[in-house]
């Protein structure tokens, strides 16, 4: 198993919205930014791209290239999860924190965590958001800006097997990549490449 973590924060500004974990929250303020500052999913990013040692956000979507100007955070969380297929992994859970003082998440949290669970193909059992505020505290404290943190956990596709009985991936102890069989059949898995 690998981990990551990722960290970001975005100010807050008049005229912007504000969007949380691909969910639109109503608010007086949004959160500036090249995409649009979606600062849970900005760490989450950060957090498999660490895990597998891909670098970070900045790299795969700079903020100077004009594709990503106004994108949807979700997006580029799909674009991720296909690069960590890609490199033969599998997602085991995310867990992420916001720190915002206002406005209060509670009542979108559910739904953030259904469209990561829905943008990266997994169980929303996998994927947990919470949030908290700083008691007034700092940059968030003041309602300058919301930060976040995330952590991520990957395992090798190696280390799972296709089970023809349940039609599902198993984790299995000391498989050899030889030994993957029908691994065609895996979904989300772009093969094996020691098959």
């Amino acid at each position: 198993m690998r981990v990551g973590m990722g960290y970001d924060v975005h100010r807050l500004v008049e005229g912007r919205k504000l969007v949380m974990g691909g969910v639109e929250i109503p608010y007086e303020k949004g959160l500036l930014g090249h995409s649009d500052a979606d600062v849970i999913l900005h760490a989450i990013i950060d957090a498999l791209l660490g895990a597998a040692a891909l670098g970070d956000i900045g790299k795969h979507f700079p903020d100077n290239d004009d594709r990503y100007k106004g994108i949807s955070s979700i997006e580029l969380l799909k674009q991720v999860g296909k690069l960590i297929d890609s490199n033969n992994y599998i997602i085991e859970n995310i867990d992420g924190t916001i720190v915002a003082q206002e406005p209060k998440m509670s009542p979108y949290i559910d739904d953030m965590r259904k469209n990561i669970a829905d943008a990266l193909g997994l169980d929303i059992n996998q994927v947990n958001v919470k949030a908290t505020t700083e008691e007034g505290l700092g940059f968030t404290g003041t309602c300058e800006g919301i930060s976040s943190q995330a952590i991520a956990s990957i395992s090798p596709i190696f280390n799972y097997v296709y089970d023809n009985s349940t039609d599902v991936l198993n984790p299995t102890s000391k498989l050899e990549s030889t030994d993957v069989k029908d691994c065609d059949k895996c979904t989300g898995c772009s093969g094996c490449q020691k098959k």
